[in-house]
C-alpha cells in the first residue's frame, strides 16, 4: 500500500522547467548560499575605526554612498553579463574590471566572492551544465580572475532573471551584506537594521533607476573617499572582516 501511494506522489511531482527557475532564483538571493559575503564589511570596519561612521545617521549616509558606487561602477558588467552571458563576454569584462578595481582589498574581495559565487553555482544549480563547465574550463585556463559583478550578471543571466530584476539584486544584495557587517559590529541592533534597510529601499530604487542599463564604457567611481578608507582595511591592527 505504501509503494502505491510513494509511486502516485512522485508521479503527479512534475513541474515545469520555468516553474521549479522561479526557486534557483529565490535560492540566489538567499543569505544562506555560502557565497562569502558576509565576510567582507564594504570598508564600514575601516570608516568606524577612522571614525567617519559613529551612529546609525553615519551609517545611513554610509550605506547610500556606498549603492551609488555600487551603482556607478559595478552595474554595467552585471548589465552586460545578464544580456549577454556567455565566455567570451564574461572573460572581456572580468579583464577590465580587474584593470578598474584598483584598490587591492576591494579586488581581492571581488576575485573572493566571485570564485565563491561560481562555485556554489556549479555545484547547487546543476540544471545548468554551463556553469560547471565554464568554471572546469577557466580554472584549467587562468585566463580569468573571477570577479564577483560579471559573474553575478552571468548567473543571473542564466538562470532567467532579467536585466532590471538582475541589478535591482545587486543592489540588494549589496546593501544586505553592509548593514549585516553594521550589525556585527555593534553599530545597530538587529531591529534598528531591519528598520534601516527597509528606510533605504526609496535610496536603492532611486540610484537602481538613475545607473541602470549603462554600458560598461561608462562605467565609473563616484565615490573615491569609499575606496580610500576601504583601501585602510589591511592596515587595521585588529579587524573581524576580510575587506
Amino acid at each position: 500500500m505504501e509503494d502505491v501511494v510513494e509511486e502516485k506522489i512522485e508521479g503527479s511531482l512534475q513541474f515545469t522547467p520555468n516553474e521549479l527557475l522561479q526557486w534557483s532564483q529565490w535560492q540566489l538571493l538567499d543569505s544562506v548560499l555560502p557565497t562569502g559575503g558576509f565576510a567582507h564589511s564594504f570598508g564600514v570596519e575601516a570608516a568606524i575605526q577612522a571614525r567617519l561612521v559613529s551612529g546609525p545617521e553615519d551609517l545611513r549616509t554610509f550605506v547610500i554612498h556606498i549603492l551609488e558606487n555600487t551603482g556607478s561602477l559595478l552595474l554595467p558588467f552585471v548589465y552586460t553579463l545578464n544580456t549577454s552571458p556567455n565566455v567570451e563576454t564574461w572573460y572581456k569584462l572580468d579583464k577590465i574590471l580587474d584593470a578598474t578595481l584598483t584598490n587591492e582589498v576591494s579586488r581581492k574581495a571581488s576575485i573572493s566572492q566571485g570564485s565563491a559565487l561560481l562555485r556554489v553555482a556549479a555545484a547547487v544549480f546543476q540544471e545548468v551544465p554551463y556553469f560547471k563547465a565554464m568554471r572546469e574550463m577557466s580554472l584549467a585556463s587562468g585566463a580569468v580572475r573571477f570577479h564577483h559583478a560579471p559573474i553575478f550578471g552571468l548567473v543571473c543571466g542564466l538562470l532567467g532573471l532579467n536585466a532590471e530584476t538582475s541589478q535591482k539584486t545587486y543592489l540588494f544584495i549589496t546593501m544586505r551584506d553592509v548593514v549585516s557587517a553594521a550589525t556585527r559590529l555593534n553599530l545597530v541592533g538587529p531591529l534598528g537594521a531591519a528598520v534601516l534597510q527597509h528606510q533605504l529601499a526609496a535610496n536603492a530604487e532611486e540610484l537602481s533607476k538613475k545607473w541602470m542599463n549603462r554600458p560598461v564604457e561608462e562605467a565609473c567611481q563616484t565615490s573615491p573617499l569609499l575606496d580610500t578608507i576601504q583601501g585602510c582595511h589591511g592596515y587595521l591592527f585588529s579587524r573581524l572582516f576580510c575587506s
